[in-house]
């Protein structure tokens, strides 16, 4: 039976990745489900994005849509630039990209393009970068922005007082529409882990590969999970997005 994972942000970091490939016993029929934030951090955005499009052609891969990955698309497509994307790893970004042709900027703007907001499994697993707010779920958003930008899925699961039961009116009805929820976006180095954390029914698999911490893929099955080592090991000479 072919297993199904789940990777968390890489922001740049493609050594890491190689890494979790190399760590992680996946087999050629698995599932890699990845979670956003491919870019902007280490110096390997572009190559980590060619790396992906690669990647698609060995594995069944489902790519999710984070905030990052918005904000280079809209670089790539609209010479649009952010004063937050270039405060939060843009400039690494965009100086991954300087030799890359045109033709090669296309091909990613299409990567970009093909992206989820998010994907249901038939287990009734969901898998988003951030969250959602509507009690109706992700397909039911007022905003797309908010399932590549909310907080307040993680921060109520967090924050739940566990003697409320399931079949209670004060459960979180957020909560109760899938079996498992599996997030990036707020890198659990916030909570002094360097591991997956899991509160209620979501699992945040984000531990920081942005920052001062590994990257992580996790076997949605039995919850076991590898990392490579700490990216600011893997890029000696590089900050990532630690100021």
């Amino acid at each position: 039976m072919s297993t199904k994972w789940v990777i968390g942000d890489l922001h740049g970091g493609l050594k890491g990745l190689v890494q979790l490939l190399e760590r992680a016993p996946v087999a050629s029929d698995d599932q890699l489900i990845f979670l956003g934030d491919y870019v902007d951090g280490w110096s390997e955005s572009a190559q980590l994005i060619d790396f992906l499009i690669q990647l698609q052609q060995q594995f069944n891969c489902i790519f999710i849509r984070g905030n990052h990955d918005v904000y280079c698309h809209n670089w790539l497509y609209k010479d649009e630039l952010d004063s937050t994307w270039i405060n939060h790893g843009g400039v690494a970004t965009m100086k991954s990209y300087s030799n890359y042709t045109r033709e090669q900027r296309l091909k990613h703007i299409d990567f970009y393009e093909q992206l989820h907001n998010f994907h249901i499994d038939e287990e009734n697993r969901l898998f988003i970068h951030a969250g959602y707010t509507s009690m109706h779920g992700p397909e039911k958003e007022t905003h797309e922005s908010m399932l590549y930008w909310d907080r307040t899925l993680w921060e109520m699961a967090l924050t739940m007082d566990q003697r409320i039961q399931k079949d209670s009116k004060l459960y979180p009805k957020r909560l109760l529409l899938f079996n498992e929820i599996y997030i990036g976006h707020t890198p659990t180095l916030q909570y002094d882990s360097s591991t997956p954390m899991q509160a209620c029914n979501v699992w945040n698999i984000d531990t920081g590969a942005g920052f001062k911490g590994a990257a992580t893929i996790l076997n949605v099955t039995d919850k076991t999970c590898y990392q490579s080592d700490p990216l600011p090991e893997l890029y000696p000479t590089e900050k990532g997005r630690n100021n």
